[in-house]
């Protein structure tokens, strides 16, 4: 990875969230993508073309994979692809809320290398680089120490508390949050705010790349619901769910759900 990836991530999200807030979130036009892939708004499109603009301009050999750019199956061919979600919380940024992202990851051969999230309306900047930690403004960060479930905190969609995706029909007695980002869910355990999330259902890359390997280079274990590292720039670009904690706490969530 050239040493300055992280750099770079870290200036076109500034970029980035100076475009997204010039936009007044409830006012920002809006329409459904087809076949009911959710809603966009022209903010996203907007960061979109920042954003491609200044990361493939400094890095023209690097392929692309963005929410919402044209898939291409070009970027298979290349060693190292931006992965990019322009905002990751479509629904809350037009809703006028501040719980949305921008996520923007590099990947070399699969793995993530350098990944940032930023909340610009929150002023946070999570930051991670293959080998060199993790830090939120500045500052390390590491998970969560929990050692049970019951009384623990941890995030998880609706979908993934139905009782057939547990051990014997139980969820287990920790208290549910949720927070609308996925990359903001992954991001606050990372730096130990809740104990652990879950997510069941197939992610789409651009929504996860940035937040595992902050996980990961904050301490934490992050793996797809069946306990598999996670892998990307894959030529369906999804992982097949997430599970992410502390090393107990993750132990404890996969015990604790049926294998898949």
């Amino acid at each position: 990875m050239p040493a300055t990836d992280l750099d770079l991530l870290v200036d076109a999200a500034r970029a980035a969230g100076k475009i997204a807030t010039g936009f007044a979130g409830p006012s920002a036009r809006r329409w459904d993508k087809p076949d009911g892939a959710g809603p966009v708004t022209e903010a996203d499109l907007a960061v979109n073309d920042q954003l491609h603009d200044t990361l493939r301009g400094a890095r023209p050999d690097y392929g692309w994979l963005s929410e919402e750019s044209e898939d291409s199956a070009e970027r298979l061919s290349r060693e190292r692809v931006f992965i990019v979600d322009p905002i990751d919380g479509t629904r809350s940024f037009a809703e006028g809320s501040t719980t949305w992202a921008h996520s923007i990851a590099v990947a070399e051969r699969g793995i993530v290398t350098a990944g940032v999230i930023y909340l610009p309306q929150r002023d946070l900047m999570y930051v991670a680089a293959k080998g060199a930690g993790a830090r939120l403004n500045g500052a390390p960060i590491s998970p969560s120490v929990a050692s049970a479930l019951k009384g623990s905190k941890v995030l998880a969609n609706r979908p993934s508390m139905a009782e057939g995706n547990w051990q014997g029909g139980t969820v287990p007695a920790f208290t549910r949050a949720y927070r609308p980002s996925l990359a903001y869910r992954l991001a606050t355990v990372a730096e130990g705010r809740f104990d652990a999330m879950i997510t069941l259902h197939p992610c789409w890359e651009w929504d996860v790349a940035a937040g595992t390997l902050i996980l990961q280079e904050a301490g934490a274990i992050c793996t797809d619901k069946t306990g598999a590292p996670p892998r990307f720039n894959n030529p369906h670009p999804t992982i097949n769910g997430l599970i992410a904690g502390g090393r107990v706490m993750h132990r404890l969530l996969r015990a604790a759900l049926r294998p898949s």
